[in-house]
């Protein structure tokens, strides 16, 4: 099967360290992390483990709503899919990641909202992002433009 990785170099504690994670299988770019970025409201142009999970979720529903739409003989003109990731208190200490939001929006020919926020709802569930974070709440809301 096919696999991808990323590398982060962190230097210092958490409070006052810093790393640089790195796309390494397409060499995509390397991005600057911090603690402080992650748990604040502003990122200073930092990425964070939320960010980059939001934008794997994100690019692997687009992908398996376009599959399920085609399978069902709907080939969408444009998908636009967000995904909302929330780092928020765990009970037992720490953080957890609480949350995630996601928003379909799709210009498809020959459906109505009510039958795309359906078609949304069952790729989610076949979204292998979806399955490794499915001890995580995800909410899908969609609706054609």
């Amino acid at each position: 099967m096919t696999s991808r990785d990323a590398t982060t170099h962190w230097e210092g504690g958490l409070q006052s360290g810093k790393g640089t994670v790195s796309l390494d299988s397409s060499n995509a770019g390397e991005f600057p992390v911090s603690f402080p970025t992650r748990a604040g409201d502003d990122p200073e142009g930092q990425t964070s483990p939320e960010e980059l999970i939001a934008a794997a979720h994100s690019a692997c529903l687009s992908m398996s709503l376009a599959n399920v739409l085609e399978t069902a003989g709907h080939t969408p003109r444009t998908l636009d899919v967000s995904a909302e990731v929330t780092l928020g208190a765990d009970r037992g200490g720490g953080f957890r990641i609480s949350g995630i939001a996601i928003t379909a929006r799709g210009q498809v020919d020959g459906l109505d909202d009510e039958q795309f926020a359906e078609y949304a709802r069952t790729a989610e569930k076949g979204c292998p992002v979806s399955k490794a974070l499915a001890g995580t709440t995800i909410t899908v809301e969609a609706a054609l433009d």
